[in-house]
Order: C-alpha cells, then sequence, then structure tokens
C-alpha cells in the first residue's frame, strides 16, 4: 500500500509539472511603449459582430511580429464614477520602443485587421504611453 500511495504521488506530481510546462509562459510587460485601445462596436449586443470581432483581432494578434504584451479585454462590471465602461472590448499591447510601435502600424497583419474589422466599430480610442 505504501508503495502505492506513493507511485501515485509521483504521477499526480508528474503529470502536473508536465501541465506547467505545456502552458504558454507570459511575456513580461514591457514598460518603454504602452498602446491601449478602446472599441465600441455598432452592435455590441450581437453575437455574430462579436465572434467576428474577436476572431479577425486574435488571428492579427497572433500573427502580429512586433507586439510583446497582447491582452484583450473587456468591461470588468466595476461601477465607480472615473471608471468608463461603456467600451465593448479593450486592447493592450506593449512594445520595446516608439519605432517598434511605429512598425507594427504598418505590419500587413494590423492593416488587414482593421480592413476586416472598421465596418463594425462606431468608435475607437487610443492611448500611447511611454513609461518613466
Amino acid at each position: 500500500m505504501k508503495y502505492i500511495l506513493k507511485a501515485s504521488l509521483i504521477f499526480l506530481f508528474v503529470m502536473n509539472l508536465s501541465e506547467i510546462q505545456a502552458q504558454e509562459p507570459n511575456p513580461e510587460f514591457d514598460h518603454h511603449f504602452t498602446h491601449v485601445v478602446y472599441f465600441w462596436l455598432k452592435n455590441p449586443d450581437s453575437a455574430d459582430d462579436k465572434k467576428a470581432f474577436l476572431t479577425s483581432l486574435k488571428n492579427f494578434m497572433t500573427k502580429s511580429e512586433y507586439a510583446k504584451t497582447k491582452f484583450i479585454g473587456e468591461p470588468a462590471g466595476t461601477s465607480r464614477d472615473v471608471v468608463d465602461g461603456s467600451f465593448t472590448y479593450s486592447l493592450i499591447l506593449t512594445f520595446p520602443s516608439k519605432d517598434i510601435q511605429d512598425k507594427y502600424q504598418k505590419e500587413p497583419s494590423h492593416l488587414k485587421f482593421v480592413e476586416e474589422s472598421q465596418h463594425l466599430w462606431e468608435r475607437v480610442v487610443v492611448y500611447d504611453s511611454v513609461g518613466l
């Protein structure tokens, strides 16, 4: 019984270790240049529009050779006077420099995303920041 228990524990440890190794590592947040984009879709209640937008956005992000940190979000549902939760989706990307971000603006996958998806949004607001 003692050997079965030890073998079971080793098996569970190895299984958990393989799960950890299989997970893609999260890239470290790059503090040099941050590109934050908020999208308001024309039809935010349309499941088809949301699916088309997210499919195009995720496809673009997997192909972007310049964006380091890649995050898609939606309103968190927090209710404070200073929180604007009126957007449909947010996108946070980081870059090692402004020059790299300038290249990202012209890369084919970014331009294709804009071409495919611009008919779905009614408003886009961008906040670019450099680290201190």
